[in-house]
């Protein structure tokens, strides 16, 4: 039984539309202001420092290095990290599967999820080099943020009782 249509009306889009745009507003200022006293006292095992650039580039990260962290604080940092990525994109991908019929299959989801989160990490390097944010390119974030778009896509189709891809 589905709880919402799988096309919104015309009001519901403008609403949805205007909730994508406020919430792609955050993710900038989140992904791309800088970054400063946050994680004090952490060290995150594996960062490539290329001058003031920050470079995470060990896929599965807080797994393989689980046992470098030497506080319960970087644990928590460290895996509340990739937490919150699989959630930075989740909002938006919800929006953006009900706005738009090309975002409603797995392989969709994971790809545009997958682009815009290269296209944030890939700011993150840009700012970096514009104004020193302190941000990091973390590789795991890729996987992360595909992995909460792809969450959001299935949300739609629990929410609308879709069986398979519109």
């Amino acid at each position: 039984m589905a709880l919402l249509p799988k096309n919104l009306s015309s009001t519901w889009t403008r609403i949805v539309s205007c909730i994508a745009i406020v919430y792609t507003l955050f993710i900038c200022l989140l992904c791309f202001s800088p970054q400063w006293g946050l994680a004090d006292g952490v060290t995150t095992p594996n960062i490539i420092y290329w001058g003031r650039l920050r470079l995470l580039l060990v896929p599965f990260n807080s797994l393989v290095s689980a046992g470098q962290l030497t506080s319960l604080k970087e644990i928590i940092w460290v895996f509340g990290q990739n937490l919150s990525n699989v959630f930075l994109l989740y909002p938006l991908g919800l929006c953006l599967v009900f706005l738009r019929k090309e975002w409603r299959s797995v392989k969709s989801s994971l790809l545009y999820g997958f682009l815009i989160s290269l296209g944030i990490e890939t700011g993150q390097i840009l700012v970096d080099l514009l104004y020193d944010a302190n941000r990091v390119f973390e590789i795991d974030d890729l996987w992360t943020n595909s992995l909460g778009v792809l969450l959001a896509y299935l949300t739609y189709r629990l929410l609308t009782g879709s069986r398979k891809t519109d």
